[in-house]
């Protein structure tokens, strides 16, 4: 290596090490610069006026004071009478000269408040003041031959020394090296994210006393750590988002997250100008697919099966295109089912070639009766010392997916019909909501696993989500929300302070997902899943309860929705019901009893037959065929 590279080598490294002690200096330059100038603004004509008038009777009424107190000396040593007349005389002159003096010495020392001496000024004298002594120490304890006692001139001129270099750094304007894989507006922010221009500018946005340091790029976007003052912590430099976002000309809808940084008196500002997730294909499914991709560190993300599970996400967040990836895995295996309540129809009808729909509040009721018989059976198959049962084709693990719990909760609060001379009593419709609780308290043993999604994720009185169904709840995915307290429903009470933003999440298509205590509130790109994709997914077994029994038929792989919705629908019902009249049963519960469908829908099959002049009710009460009645 030649000398001209080893002095660039040396320069660069210079270079590097200023540029690393700038930010560190930047501060002290800053205070020094605004008291400077504070004080030029304060040196003008007017205030030179006043403090040299005030001079002129400061002086005069220090040489009046001398003189009274002159004159009061003389008359006490001319008369030993304190009550005389010239004693009593030159002491009321004294005190009135010394009250004059102490006020003009107040109005000189405003009226130097009012016209300060220059910075530069009282920097010589503060130096001078143990430059002269330190000077005078060192040549007083100096010897011929010893150069130790020198200290004193030397600490003193380390310390000028000390103050001119931080003058210096501080000022210095840092070489910005910009990463040349950085776009456009990521040069911008990252130039803005320079301490040079940072303090410049910081004082102005009520942000003085903070000092980034140079932004670095990561595959997430721009991170840069702030140093805070003792006026600041990491939660109040977070309640100033709204200025560091103005400070730095942010775009609006540029996610920018402030944080806690390694110490006590550190922040981070991460902007995310960009996702880990970009270039990775999240279009379609198959199966083992993630269920997204995390933006900040580029890893899948694996929703594991079994796990009860949240989804909320206001309208348009893509809600439904980010769940449909879920309810294809949950349906695709052999020891897999799939049952979906969707009470706004437009998400179940898609799935209806692999999975048992419910739309109707008649078809809700009923799944749900079956879904806790079945779990009922199942709890008692669990073998000691496991928690779970074994899923397996005749025992497959159930997924329910509710698609809009508002709805749901709304369904379930309908009034039940009351029973008359001609008809009985109506379903009992808050039994679909102590059905979901039930199932969502105990099915997990039985292998019944709930998903609840809602637009509303809200615990009021018009909320989507049942305060007991989410206490079970271990998973908690949100895409974009339209409040923090929706975020806290969601996420927990900590969720603000945790930096679990889903009220800020862009949309459609991006989440957070809270599966553990320590999980990172990241950003996830999800799967997008659109309904052709799912109605060209290939058919499935659809579960009923009469075909998960022992005694039961073999399942039977329904391949036409209409096939679909006529073996499981209520004509079947229907036709058992007038079966068991037939036969003998003259009341809804004789009917239950023959016929083992709960009584809910058998009500319901009574009402219609009745209805269509198919059964006849007699003065008793007892139910006939129409031509028996006849």
């Amino acid at each position: 290596m030649d000398w001209k590279q080893a002095w660039a080598t040396t320069t660069t490294t210079t270079n590097t090490a200023f540029d690393a002690l700038a930010p560190l200096c930047a501060p002290f330059a800053d205070r020094w610069d605004r008291d400077v100038e504070r004080r030029t603004q304060l040196r003008t004509p007017e205030n030179l006026k006043t403090l040299m008038a005030a001079q002129r009777e400061h002086n005069s009424a220090r040489s009046t004071a001398a003189m009274a107190r002159n004159q009061r000396s003389a008359a006490r040593k001319a008369s030993k009478n304190p009550l005389s007349g010239n004693r009593r005389a030159a002491r009321t002159a004294d005190k009135a000269a010394r009250q004059h003096h102490s006020q003009a010495r107040a109005g000189m020392k405003a009226a130097r408040k009012n016209y300060p001496a220059t910075l530069v000024a009282r920097a010589v004298q503060a130096h001078a003041a143990h430059a002269v002594p330190g000077g005078l120490a060192s040549w007083l304890l100096s010897e011929a031959g010893n150069t130790l006692t020198v200290w004193p001139a030397s600490v003193s001129a380390g310390l000028i020394g000390l103050n001119i270099a931080g003058l210096w750094l501080g000022r210095r304007q840092a070489s910005v090296r910009l990463d040349d894989a950085m776009s456009a507006e990521e040069r911008r922010l990252a130039s803005r994210l320079d301490p040079s221009f940072w303090v410049q500018n910081a004082e102005a946005r009520g942000l003085s006393g903070t000092v980034p340091t140079p932004a670095k790029l990561t595959p997430a976007g721009l991170v840069s750590h702030v140093r805070l003052d003792g006026r600041w912590n990491p939660k109040t430099f977070r309640a100033k988002a709204d200025e560091v976002r103005a400070l730095l000309g942010a775009r609006t809808d540029l996610r920018i997250e402030i944080g806690p940084g390694t110490h006590g008196d550190r922040a981070t500002i991460t902007l995310r100008t960009r996702s880990a997730a970009d270039g990775i294909d999240l279009n379609g499914w198959k199966p083992g697919d993630p269920w997204g991709v995390d933006t900040v560190t580029g890893e899948p993300v694996m929703v594991p099966l079994g796990r009860r599970m949240l989804i909320a996400g206001t309208s348009g967040s893509g809600k439904s295109w980010s769940t449909r990836a879920l309810l294809a895995e949950a349906s695709e295996s052999p020891d897999h089912r799939l049952a979906v309540i969707d009470p706004k129809r437009v998400e179940g009808i898609n799935w209806e070639h692999r999975a048992r729909v419910a739309i109707y509040a008649e078809d809700v009721l009923d799944l749900t009766d079956e879904l806790v018989a079945e779990m009922h059976d199942r709890l008692k198959e669990v073998p000691r010392g496991r928690d779970t049962i074994e899923i397996s084709t005749r025992r497959p693990r159930i997924t329910v997916f509710i698609d809009e719990g508002a709805e749901v909760i709304t369904m379930a609060r309908k009034k039940q019909e009351r029973a008359t001379k001609e008809s009985p009593a109506g379903p009992e419709w808050s039994r679909i909501m102590e059905n979901l609780g039930t199932l969502a308290r105990m099915a997990r043993a039985a292998e019944i696993i709930l998903i609840w999604a809602t637009q509303k994720p809200t615990m009021d009185a018009k909320g989507g989500i049942d305060p007991q169904i989410s206490a079970q709840i271990t998973y908690r995915a949100a895409l974009a929300l339209s409040t923090s307290g929706e975020s806290r429903v969601v996420f927990g009470e900590d969720a603000t302070e945790r930096g679990w933003h889903a009220h800020d999440l862009p949309m459609p298509g991006v989440a957070m997902l809270r599966s553990a205590p320590k999980a990172k509130p990241h950003p996830i790109m999800t799967r997008a899943f659109s309904p052709a994709d799912v109605i060209a997914l290939p058919d499935r077994p659809i579960w009923h309860r009469e075909q998960s029994t022992p005694a039961a038929s073999p399942l039977r792989l329904v391949k036409d929705p209409a096939a679909a919705t006529a073996s499981a629908g209520s004509e079947t019902n229907r036709e058992r019901v007038l079966q068991a009249v037939n036969d003998g049963a003259r009341t809804a519960r004789d009917i239950t009893e023959r016929t083992g469908i709960n009584k809910g829908t058998v009500s319901r099959e009574i009402k219609a037959l009745t209805n269509a002049g198919t059964l006849r009710r007699t003065g008793d009460g007892m139910l006939h065929t129409g031509q028996e009645a006849a």
